[in-house]
């Protein structure tokens, strides 16, 4: 069975034992309770379907005033309808029991004819409370429910957005490169190919899914490295020491790759004199600690330049993705630029350590 009946199921079954054991205690018979809540629940069960499913979508389009006037309406309906199943249904069939054990018994709510019962204030404000009661728990769940829904597809949505503005970022980079390379007819043309290849073939197949093996991010990011250091050959002093096991965590794919990326773009890439990268990544346990330093003309400031797409971006992903479970920290200097990652890779609300 799916779980969206079965959440219904027990939803309607916890109401009828609610209300039998509140209706069992007001007629001193638990019996009595169960058959009229029985007789009743179907009220309760179209007002509430109809609220859900009729009226409700109408709420998160922003039809409020539509949405409030159909709501009272409809309270209005629940509200005749359970006081008609009262008169010719549950009414009488209460009456009939207790003049079972007591023949003299009367009941004024059952004095007049049809139209008079249902016409009397004080009943009709009873049944109008009885018919919402269990309803709007219900409604109140169903919207909580749905808001969350609706938020958490907002939230996917976005950072969808978010990582598909990573690819076509990073691919302009990389063809750039390899246009480079073209020029100059390099015999590593080829192997840059097969490098760009595999690390597309991770974007567009293994990445989505909310998180990945660290392992394999680890390793794209050394590919992405080793094309950087086809490009700039002798001319770049690279180091990338991995410290730590890899192998265990898992971690929400690409986020590291835009401080890479950034290194060698807006810093190696405007660096005349002996340019050089600095990459460290320790993972420890579930935290993880990258820093990022490089080295860049006086000229240029890495940080404004990254911030324009690539910091905003990953700040957004790191806000929705890991909140209060990450620092991130830009140093831009006048000779040297260094960005510092922090992550809790498990889902608690802990800050990463200092």
């Amino acid at each position: 069975m799916k779980k969206f009946p079965v959440a219904h199921i027990a939803f309607w079954l916890c109401s009828v034992l609610l209300l039998t054991l509140i209706y069992g205690i007001a007629f001193d018979s638990y019996r009595l309770g169960i058959v009229v809540i029985l007789m009743l629940i179907p009220v309760h069960m179209i007002y509430f379907y109809t609220v859900v499913y009729g009226i409700a979508p109408n709420f998160f389009h922003q039809r409020y005033v539509f949405t409030g006037m159909t709501l009272l309406a409809v309270g209005f309906g629940a509200a005749v309808l359970y006081r008609i199943n009262e008169i010719t249904i549950s009414d009488p069939y209460i009456y009939r029991y207790y003049l079972a054990m007591d023949p003299a018994f009367t009941w004024k709510k059952l004095d007049g004819n049809f139209w008079q019962q249902l016409s009397r204030p004080a009943d009709f404000v009873n049944a109008a409370e009885r018919s919402n009661v269990i309803v709007w728990i219900g409604i109140s769940m169903k919207f909580i429910k749905m808001w969350y829904e609706r938020r958490q597809a907002a939230l996917q949505a976005e950072l969808s957005f978010l990582k598909g503005q990573i690819h076509p970022h990073f691919l302009f980079n990389t063809l750039n490169n390899l246009y480079a390379l073209s020029l100059g007819q390099s015999k590593q043309t080829p192997q840059v190919i097969l490098g760009l290849s595999n690390i597309l073939r991770y974007m567009l197949y293994e990445c989505n899914t909310a998180q990945v093996m660290l392992k394999r991010d680890v390793e794209i990011l050394q590919s992405y490295v080793a094309l950087e250091k086809i490009r700039y050959e002798e001319r770049l002093d690279l180091n990338f020491n991995i410290n730590g096991d890899a192998r265990q965590q898992k971690v929400t794919p690409l986020l590291m790759l835009p401080l890479i990326e950034n290194a060698f773009k807006h810093g190696v890439s405007e660096t005349v004199d002996a340019p050089w990268i600095n990459i460290e990544l320790q993972i420890k346990s579930d935290q993880l600690l990258l820093k990022v330093s490089n080295s860049k003309a006086k000229t240029v400031s890495n940080k404004q330049a990254f911030e324009n797409v690539g910091l905003a971006n990953l700040q957004k992903r790191l806000d929705l993705l890991y909140p209060k479970r990450f620092s991130l920290e830009l140093c831009d200097e006048a000779d040297v630029y260094i960005a510092i990652l922090q992550l809790n890779l498990n889902d608690d609300d802990k800050n990463p350590d200092n």
